[in-house]
């Protein structure tokens, strides 16, 4: 979890690759409206957020009904939205703390992306650190942060 250009897609891909788990991003389950709006810069509200976040609650519940282990990509942003997907003991948060320094210049390099360097402002705002996470620096290299998430994980 974290702000855009945090790492999480890069990162998530990884670690899944690593562990031989499923991989999921939370991004290609925003509705098309949701996606323009960002595009537009204009932030998501909860009640856009509202129908994203059931259909990972449920992703998330499948793969634990089906003994899956899986690793999603999601800003989770607000304590409330990962209480939400916290459907099970198995859910665990990695939050990957960047600095906004870091994160514009990620974000300015990006391209082809409905999230951009104007919207950073707004899911600063948003982020409510978490309390019940593992918190990763993610300003190193992605293989490094992997291995700092295995190696505090245990995985």
């Amino acid at each position: 979890m974290g702000v855009s250009g945090a790492g999480k897609t890069t990162v998530g891909e990884l670690l899944a690759a690593e562990l031989g788990w499923d991989f999921a991003d939370a991004d290609d389950y925003h509705s098309a409206a949701s996606v323009e709006k960002m595009r537009n810069g204009t932030p998501l509200t909860d009640a856009d957020r509202e129908p994203w976040l059931a259909a990972l609650r449920q992703m998330i519940a499948d793969a634990i009904e089906a003994g899956k282990s899986l690793v999603l990509a999601c800003s989770a942003l607000r304590q409330r939205y990962r209480d939400l997907l916290r459907v099970g003991a198995e859910v665990r948060f990695v939050y990957l703390k960047v600095s906004p320094a870091v994160l514009h210049e990620r974000l300015h390099r990006r391209r082809g992306h409905f999230m951009t360097e104007q919207m950073l402002a707004s899911q600063l705002a948003t982020l409510e650190e978490p309390e019940r996470a593992l918190v990763i620096d993610a300003s190193p290299s992605p293989v490094e942060i992997v291995s700092n998430i295995r190696a505090a994980l245990s995985l």
